[in-house]
């Protein structure tokens, strides 16, 4: 019962930005009121930081995406912001799009992976960036305050509509020197997408025309927000796409989420590559031809360390959050970088997860490679990890438990940097509470997906026995 109550009625103040069900009371779901007090206090953070008051604003099909679009536009022109909207769009995007108009910042409309119920506002700085946690809190400070001032009736903010950016965007990436058109074309794939009936239904078949790619089955590809399965690209909500790759005989089958900044493959044969090996596979083809570092979450594979070690770099841990691992990125000058999610961070480009960016890189390597994609997975170290979660009730104590779990397991290598993660020779668990969801995540890795689950439930088993 715990969890239809989360579904009904949720909003999530993060760092990052906010994140809600649409309806219910103010500050128990995203609200028309809650949507113009975070943006308030957005647009009030950025006109202290002193950057051009000018936003570009997109948004990802959600049927909610029209109603909260008004409210944040109207908004920051009432604070006397300048408001460029590209209309429906993808995230990186969004990020590609506010250096390019020099403004001071962007905000994407958009749940992620989450269900059609939910809505968000993303929150960029003026390098197209999400903001840090500084700027986080001090939004959020901003907000609870109300501490902001709107403009008088001679300095209202304009509003101007552009939708030349899906263009610009796939333009820098067929311009990256990794990226091989001529290769991608004579390869003749055939292709089957799946794109959630969001934004990518009109964002991946153009890229993929631009790359020469002739033969695009397209599944889901309606941008009216009716999100025909879970649109989290996991292997249980991508059956119809498997069915469709061999049926049509294509070569492949490509997933993204509905704001398009995760990736997933599907091999010839139906079967997964593993949203894991997104990044490990992007990270070989770029590591090949660019010396380097890379970076990835401490919830991701470790074969992405072993793919970097071979090729003569460096792999570095960071924390779980896309800032976070953009922040170890720049620390360390990772050449290519990202999430287990799905998620490709190329810095060639931009400091974003970008699918698109992505299918470009991919797609150039499987056509040099010159294999079956499932081949080519079966090129990489095998490991399994096993995803789990726990829905939290309002009275849990996150920080108790965790600490508890800590204490049973001190004896074993530990970090404390994000949640709790516990080695165990080459196997690892690592729980954390979600930033974007009313639950406790628990990852555990091995080389053979039994001994994941059974780790990954040894876990569950101890806060349960905890909790009881």
């Amino acid at each position: 019962m715990q969890q239809s109550i989360f579904e009904i009625l949720t909003l999530i103040k993060s760092i990052s930005g906010i994140r809600g069900t649409i309806g219910g009371a103010a500050g128990d779901g995203l609200t028309p009121l809650d949507i113009v007090k975070f943006t308030s206090a957005y647009g009030a953070w950025l006109i202290r930081t002193g950057a051009a008051k000018k936003v570009i604003v997109g948004r990802d099909a959600r049927i909610s995406g029209a109603m909260v679009n008004n409210l944040v536009t109207g908004t920051l022109m009432g604070l006397g912001i300048d408001v460029v909207d590209i209309g429906l769009s993808t995230t990186p995007t969004v990020e590609v799009a506010v250096p390019l108009e020099q403004a001071g910042g962007g905000i994407i409309l958009t749940a992620s992976h989450n269900p059609k119920q939910w809505n968000a506002l993303k929150l960029l700085n003026a390098k197209g960036e999400f903001i840090n946690d500084a700027d986080g809190k001090e939004l959020l400070e901003i907000a609870e305050s109300s501490d902001f001032n709107y403009a008088d009736v001679n300095t209202l903010g304009k509003v101007i509509y552009d939708d030349s950016f899906m263009q610009k965007h796939i333009e820098q990436i067929l311009a990256l020197p990794l990226v091989d058109v001529d290769a991608i074309a004579k390869a003749n794939f055939k292709v089957v997408i799946d794109c959630v009936n969001s934004t990518g239904g009109i964002f991946v078949p153009a890229l993929l025309e631009a790359l020469g790619v002739k033969t695009v089955h397209k599944l889901f590809c309606e941008p009216d927000g009716q999100f025909p399965h879970n649109p989290e690209p996991l292997p249980e909500n991508l059956t119809d796409l498997s069915k469709e790759v061999t049926s049509k005989n294509a070569d492949l089958g490509i997933a993204v989420d509905p704001d398009v900044d995760r990736l997933c493959f599907v091999c010839e044969d139906g079967n997964m590559f593993g949203e894991e090996y997104t990044l490990v596979a992007v990270a070989d083809y770029v590591l090949k031809n660019t010396k380097g570092n890379t970076v990835s979450n401490l919830s991701s594979t470790r074969a992405l360390r072993d793919v970097t070690e071979q090729a003569g770099g460096e792999y570095h841990a960071a924390a779980v959050g896309e800032v976070n691992v953009v922040n170890k990125m720049k620390e360390v000058n990772a050449v290519i970088g990202g999430e287990g999610n799905g998620g490709v961070i190329y810095p060639e480009l931009h400091y974003g997860r970008d699918a698109l960016a992505g299918i470009a890189l991919f797609l150039t390597h499987l056509a040099k490679y010159g294999k079956p994609v499932s081949v080519l997975r079966s090129s990489y170290p095998n490991y399994f990890i096993s995803k789990n979660k726990i829905t939290l009730t309002p009275d849990m104590d996150i920080d108790a438990l965790l600490l508890k779990v800590e204490e049973k397991y001190k004896n074993q290598p530990y970090s404390t940097i994000d949640g709790l993660k516990i080695e165990f020779d080459k196997q690892w668990v690592h729980l954390r509470r979600s930033n974007t969801e009313p639950i406790i995540r628990i990852y555990s890795e091995a080389d053979s997906e039994a001994v994941a689950s059974s780790l990954a439930n040894k876990i569950i088993a101890d806060i349960k026995e905890i909790l009881s």
